[in-house]
């Protein structure tokens, strides 16, 4: 009952706090991360494009930036689930200025990722965009993302980490735990929201330790390439064959 209790609380607490942001989030991704991230999101892009998937599911798409990415760039993709828990960041997701043809590929849905409203092995890849660290029950969401997904289909993960290298270690840790959260609480006017973000990132288990959960939720053959000298970190992973499994 504890368990369950705290891991809605979470979930309402980040629910609450993207609502709040949500208006400004596009552009303070832009400033924040210097448009560096745009790099990222693109080699995340590739790595579901590589799965040859026909229907993705984009969890936790925030205002819809990946999902836009992926139509724009896949000669396979018909079809996207763009699922978010924030209601405002979905708002925002459907009042951007889709290109023609593009919107009626996307299929909205306001959930969160512990209960995917989407059938058995339904999708062709999963990718999920700086946002599995903000899961309330990370085990249960990974659990779900191996549900929903076919055999053979891959995951694809983009998140936050931590640079190893003494010096440039020094100067993240200065820029993420004090000039980010001013900057970012200033212009969004949420210095929560900013104070929560390294928090989250620095309680990530980054790395082998986060692989190590993926191999736990069913996927196999798990990578991961560290990016930016380590600030972010994009992983990759399937769900194998049912003969690979006996």
């Amino acid at each position: 009952m504890g368990h369950e209790a705290s891991v809605e609380g979470k979930a309402a607490s980040v629910r609450e706090m993207f609502d709040s942001i949500a208006p400004r989030y596009d552009a303070l991704n832009r400033l924040l991360s210097f448009g560096v991230d745009d790099h990222w999101r693109r080699r995340a892009i590739r790595a579901v494009q590589r799965t040859e998937a026909h229907v993705v599911l984009d969890l936790a798409c925030g205002t819809g930036d990946m999902t836009r990415l992926l139509l724009k760039y896949s000669k396979t993709c018909e079809q996207v689930y763009a699922v978010d828990a924030s209601r405002q960041m979905l708002v925002h997701a459907r009042a951007k200025a889709w290109p023609r043809g593009m919107r009626e590929k996307v299929t909205f849905v306001e959930a969160g990722a512990e209960s995917l409203p989407l059938e058995d092995e339904s999708v062709g890849a999963v990718m999920v965009s700086f946002g599995v660290r903000n899961f309330a029950d990370r085990s249960k969401a990974l659990r779900e993302m191996y549900r929903v997904l076919r055999p053979g289909g891959g995951v694809v993960v983009l998140e936050f980490s931590t640079p190893h290298g003494a010096i440039f270690k020094r100067l993240y840790k200065f820029y993420f735990r004090r000039c980010l959260p001013w900057v970012g609480g200033v212009i969004s006017r949420d210095k929560k929201a900013y104070r929560y973000l390294p928090e989250s990132v620095y309680a990530f288990p980054e790395g082998e330790a986060f692989l190590q959960e993926l191999r736990g939720a069913g996927f196999a053959n798990g990578v991961s390439s560290r990016m930016t000298g380590g600030i972010a970190t994009l992983y990759e992973a399937r769900k194998p064959m049912v003969s690979e499994k006996q």
